[in-house]
């Protein structure tokens, strides 16, 4: 069975996902820079709202890059053990050296903050000029899955790294497919053999409410419970 993940900024949009047909969500803030570690106070919002063992939270500490110094693998340490301990069901990290390899001291580190929680590797991956690569540190650093495009600017272009992704984790951890996953291209991507689709499902909110010269545009994303419907059928009507 192939699951849907919907990468969600609120509570409202956590709400929307799930009664849309989510099976789980990623927590972040800050979409538009591919996603940074949201607040305590929308953690609890979240776990209150759909159950923590429903929840991954990004733990990103800044845009760029994935290679962080001791302060920055220090401050995920501290925000892992946060989110938590809130009852979140899983973290999302991924760091990698300046060498282009998984920084597995880290991720060491970031294991026993998790505790029993899910350890989710996020696209860092697909930095690397060969995912397939890095799959055996990743399996023994304790991560649990790995949310990838298959190096790919779109997901479905990635499509045969991810297969070969899945044949070489063996059931040994998961593939999710995200990076500009379209519902047309749920089908392909199920094919694959990966055990979940992400998508943030997002489309600006109608506000007009004035945000004033500091605020930046009035507009902000919100989840479409259309989309992630649409792509909950897409699901449901291939191979799963």
């Amino acid at each position: 069975m192939t699951l849907l993940e919907i990468a969600v900024q609120d509570v409202a949009g956590a709400r929307t996902a799930i009664g849309a047909g989510a099976d789980r969500l990623e927590l972040c803030q800050a979409l538009g820079v591919g996603g940074l570690t949201p607040s305590i106070g929308t953690i609890e919002q979240v776990v209150d709202a759909v159950g923590g063992e429903r929840i991954a939270v990004l733990v990103r500490p800044r845009p760029g890059g994935f290679v962080y110094d001791a302060d920055e693998i220090e401050l995920v340490s501290r925000d892992i053990a946060e989110a938590t301990k809130r009852g979140a069901g899983g973290v999302v990290v991924g760091a990698l050296t300046e060498a282009g390899l998984v920084d597995t001291e880290a991720l060491a580190r970031w294991r026993d903050a998790a505790g029993a929680a899910d350890l989710v590797f996020h696209r860092a991956i697909d930095t690397l000029a060969q995912p397939e690569g890095v799959l055996e540190s990743l399996v023994d650093a304790g991560v649990t899955r790995i949310l990838t495009s298959g190096g790919a600017a779109q997901s479905l272009d990635g499509a045969e790294t991810l297969a070969r992704l899945v044949e070489a984790a063996a059931d040994r951890l998961d593939i999710m497919a995200g990076g500009g996953v379209t519902v047309d291209a749920i089908p392909t991507l199920v094919a694959t053999g990966i055990a979940a689709i992400h998508l943030s499902a997002k489309r600006p909110s109608t506000s007009t409410a004035p945000s004033g010269p500091g605020g930046g545009a009035p507009e902000f994303d919100v989840t479409d419970a259309g989309i992630v419907g649409a792509a909950a059928a897409a699901l449901a009507g291939s191979a799963r």
